[in-house]
């Protein structure tokens, strides 16, 4: 049997590229049919194959793509609220690390903890995305640094999607630390490529990733496992230039890789190296606010290139322990002066693209009826509110949830 109905009574900004930044419809309706959208615009041009339609009104609410957070760390164990007093007390989130600290403090809670407990943990951190009109969420692996671990919270992430309504797109985050007292290469060899073929072999992997950095690892060794990503068909992204310039960049780029995140020390040449290979700069206001970085990714220069803009919460527990979107795209326009419109495509086609997924972030014929209803009259309200959650209801697959 067709499930079939028109959302009307709407404000819609479908997303797609405009002149207003938002593809507004005003008086909108959405016909849905299966789970997709199979036609969008001003009410008073539905077409007549569509009149007699079952209606639901949205109260003149406005509608958008619902939100995709294209960078998140929610699978882990413990928490990091002692290193945030750590900082407060004047210690840089280089020498947190440097002391044992950051992520390798996380990896032992998340090898000692259990799957299930793992699981537990992951789907509160879902339910608040979810709360707040996310329908797609990227979780990455990386609080492991074994084998198992790393497949372990895969499973997990995995997992996710089985229990809640939303979509998880895995990313392998081997390349995240090096474990304490190894050598970085060794890991890389033994530890981080069998992992990863691991996982792949278990259908775990959507996507790898590492973390490009002084603390971390260098280009050279990244090099190594974004090779093996492109012998097993996996696409790459990148943690790069969050805290230095290493020539993290120029390498994702080489290798085509969907997203480059973080970035606040990413150079003008840095954007035409993402312009040229297509990759989304990943804006991550959280952390920035929460290691109390000065150095701001180079906004500008990403417009001025045709750098695509996503905006995502990086939600982890060391550096950015932020579990709203919304207050994601605020940050990216306060602190970054990114525009409300561009925060909204950064968090809907943008943050899609990130993912390499086409069938979601925007209003438009053939999309998955991912929608967000909200009680806002204009779009901009979206980022303009702090610690508000203005969703009336979300529209996952279809069907029609009210909060």
């Amino acid at each position: 049997m067709t499930d079939r109905y028109a959302l009307v009574d709407a404000n819609a900004a479908t997303m797609e590229p405009s002149p207003d930044g938002y593809g507004l419809i005003p008086d909108a309706a959405i016909v849905i049919e299966d789970g997709r959208i199979v036609w969008a615009g001003m009410r008073g041009n539905l077409e007549g194959q569509y009149s007699g339609l079952r209606e639901v009104s949205c109260g003149g609410r406005l509608v958008t793509p619902a939100l995709v957070d294209c960078h998140t760390h929610i699978v882990f164990g413990g928490n990091r609220a002692r290193e945030f007093e750590m900082r407060l007390n004047g210690a840089s989130y280089e020498e947190v690390a440097r002391a044992g600290g950051g992520i390798v403090s996380t990896v032992a809670a998340t090898r000692a903890a259990t799957e299930d407990a793992l699981l537990q943990r992951a789907l509160v951190r879902a339910d608040a995305l979810i709360a707040q009109g996310v329908s797609v969420i990227e979780v990455k692996s990386g609080y492991g640094l074994d084998r198992d671990t790393e497949l372990k919270m895969l499973r997990v992430a995995r997992r996710i999607a089985d229990l809640r309504p939303v979509r998880v797109r895995t990313t392998f985050l081997g390349a995240h630390a090096v474990p304490a007292g190894a050598d970085a290469d060794a890991y890389i060899d033994n530890v981080c490529l069998p992992a990863l073929d691991a996982a792949h072999g278990e259908g775990l992997v959507d996507a790898v990733d590492g973390f490009c950095e002084g603390i971390a690892f260098d280009a050279a060794q990244i090099e190594r496992v974004f090779a093996r990503a492109r012998a097993l068909g996996l696409p790459v992204k990148l943690h790069s230039d969050q805290l230095s310039n290493i020539g993290g960049t120029p390498l994702a780029a080489r290798f085509g890789a969907m997203s480059v995140d973080h970035l606040e020390y990413a150079t003008e040449a840095d954007a035409r190296a993402m312009a040229a290979s297509g990759s989304v700069a990943v804006i991550l206001p959280g952390a920035f606010y929460t290691i109390r970085e000065t150095r701001k990714p180079p906004i500008a220069a990403f417009r001025a290139q045709g750098v695509a803009m996503a905006v995502a919460t990086d939600w982890n527990p060391g550096s950015s322990p932020l579990g709203s979107l919304l207050l994601a795209m605020n940050m990216a326009c306060t602190l970054f002066e990114m525009t409300p419109a561009e925060a909204l495509a950064g968090t809907t086609r943008h943050a899609a693209r990130a993912l390499g997924l086409s069938d979601c972030g925007v209003i438009a014929p053939g999309k998955r009826a991912d929608l967000a209803i909200w009680n806002v009259e204009e779009p901009g309200e979206l980022a303009y509110g702090i610690g508000i959650n203005p969703l009336h209801a979300r529209v996952f697959g279809g069907v029609h949830e009210l909060r």
